[in-house]
């Protein structure tokens, strides 16, 4: 690792002194369309908007907000608002307009950033009409001054700015999965330090000198996609990354990058899958992948098809994945590693790799991370890349540091003899039912969600005789449900799984019933976070009205 004396913003400026016409950034920007940014170009635009933040008289530190989806400006509005001496407040680009509201108020910001987003009407009505708000290339229509604008007529700054290690680089906002978003406050030395790690831990994997390509998809604003793909690219300074243009374009664009590191969240592994199994049911490719020679070539062809043949490290975090979907991506010849972190520790936690990995898993403690469990099972995590605390909230830092400073993750789990981490559950997702009992949902989901023809599952039973759980089924899958003899054959699988799945559970964790989602779960109607992990809350407040029929219906499967 590096020395601990240097800063993200060094690294970028040493990067731009040694090979400034490298590409850095590669940008979709419509019908096939791509424009390219060097190293040299990224720091200029860079520079010019920072003299112009500068002249607009912000306090130091002011917080500048950034709403917009993943792009090439998204990087160099950021390294703007650094080299200008300010906060960066990134807004999930899918929030609606009270969150947007809400986190602009909460964090004081100064200035918006607009950029690429889907439901910018939607959203608008959340933005003050006295914010100052400046539209980033690629942005929807509206009435701001533009960032070609302003770059075109701005000289750079005349000297490369330092930042001290203990100034606030970030606001983290939480994507809101329970209850009203927190700001995780990010310093320089701690976004600095999860860069260092996170590239030092890929570097161990696709080597120390090859052009590493990303493609940058999940959202910026998230810690994940923050410190693995920003930050270490910002570190490495030979990382290739692109950005994705919309969804309907996802396979161009990763036929495009070819990407040699590739991170995902278990949803998306899922639909993934899925996908493939729709051209193939997975019977046939499971005998096909047994035959030594024809296996090989059939496994190379479904990453080729999948754009991720190039990939020498899989990942996947935000939320636990059945182990048999690792396994069927091993299969198939793509290394795919879990690991566990959070925003508090800026996704520097814990990690599998190709030393240190088992199915079920998490991994081991990255370089510097120390961890133990409590007396009652939950997480302590310390780690280099540790927050400051929470923006306002001194009442919440009180509570979340133990007395020697490890953090409470709220996770419950144990550690192997070979140290590696397994989660068992989330303390605060433990419910108990009219038996007096707890239940862990997270294990339950994960048999539930181990089925091809669920995408994903909630458990749940507050306060009645036994828990059920709740299913949504397999995009390919739902709009066959009206051709003859598919829902019998569905509900015929659904009764197979619900023997399954309550098989190994103790007596009071055995599900009553499983019930078919008559929607699927979405970011827009509130089942989901913007990070694509389920809403508890949303989802119990939703089908609510319907739970007592449920239990009344005397029935293993119940379609909503």
């Amino acid at each position: 690792m590096a020395e601990a004396s240097k800063l993200i913003l060094d690294y970028v400026y040493a990067h731009v002194a040694q090979h400034p016409d490298r590409v850095y950034l590669t940008q979709p920007i419509g019908n096939g369309r791509v424009t390219d940014y060097t190293w040299r170009e990224v720091l200029d635009q860079a520079s010019r908007m920072a003299t112009h933040l500068r002249s607009r008289g912000f306090e130091p530190g002011a917080r500048i907000a950034l709403l917009s989806k993943n792009t090439a400006h998204f990087f160099m509005a950021e390294l703007a608002i650094w080299m200008a001496g300010h906060t960066t407040v990134a807004i999930f680009p899918t929030e609606t307009a009270q969150t947007v509201g809400y986190v602009l108020d909460h964090s004081e910001a100064s200035l918006l950033f607009v950029g690429k987003l889907d439901t910018w009407p939607d959203q608008k009505p959340g933005v003050p009409e006295s914010m100052p708000c400046i539209a980033l290339p690629l942005a929807p229509a509206n009435d701001f001054e533009t960032w070609d604008d302003i770059v075109g007529r701005t000289e750079p700054m005349a000297q490369h700015p330092a930042r001290a290690a203990d100034d606030l680089a970030m606001i983290l906002y939480t994507s809101g999965s329970t209850g009203t978003p927190k700001g995780v406050m990010s310093t320089f030395e701690a976004i600095t330090r999860a860069g260092e790690i996170a590239n030092a831990h890929v570097r161990r994997e696709v080597g120390p000198d090859e052009t590493s390509r990303m493609l940058s998809y999940l959202p910026l604003s998230h810690t994940f996609e923050r410190t693995w793909v920003e930050a270490s690219s910002l570190v490495d300074g030979n990382m290739h990354v692109f950005f994705a243009e919309s969804l309907d374009t996802f396979l161009a664009d990763l036929q495009r990058a070819r990407p040699t590191l590739f991170i995902s969240v278990p949803r998306l592994w899922l639909k993934f899958q899925q996908g493939v199994f729709a051209k193939m049911p997975p019977e046939k490719l499971d005998r096909l992948l047994k035959i030594p020679l024809l296996g090989r070539i059939v496994a190379r062809k479904i990453r080729a098809g999948l754009g991720l043949d190039h990939v020498k490290m899989a990942g996947s975090g935000s939320a636990p994945m059945p182990p048999n979907l690792i396994e069927w991506y091993r299969r198939i010849g793509l290394p795919l590693y879990e690991g566990y972190a959070m925003s508090e520790d800026n996704s520097i936690s814990h990690s599998s790799d190709a030393r240190h990995n088992e199915v079920g898993r998490v991994g081991v403690p990255m370089p510097g991370v120390q961890v133990r469990i409590a007396e009652d099972g939950e997480i302590l995590i310390k780690s280099p890349a540790r927050f400051k605390g929470y923006y306002k909230r001194p009442d919440l830092d009180a509570e979340s540091f133990t007395e020697d400073g490890f953090f409470r993750t709220g996770d419950l789990g144990e550690i192997d003899a070979k140290g590696l981490l397994k989660i068992t559950g989330r303390a605060k997702e433990l419910f108990k039912t009219a038996k007096g009992k707890y239940v862990a949902p997270a294990p339950i989901e994960n048999r539930i969600n181990a089925h091809p023809m669920v995408e994903l599952s909630m458990v749940s039973g507050v306060g009645h005789p036994a828990p059920y759980g709740i299913v949504v089924l397999a995009e390919e899958l739902r709009p066959r449900l009206g051709q003859p003899g598919v829902r019998d054959q569905v509900h015929r699988e659904l009764e197979a799984l619900f023997v399954e799945v309550n098989e190994p559970s103790a007596d009071w964790e055995i599900l009553q019933m499983l019930v078919v989602a008559a929607e699927p779960w979405t970011i827009e109607n509130g089942c989901l976070t913007p990070t694509m992990k389920i809403k508890r809350r949303g989802i119990e407040a939703l089908v609510a009205p319907n739970v007592e029929a449920w239990y009344a219906a005397q029935s293993r499967i119940v379609w909503e």
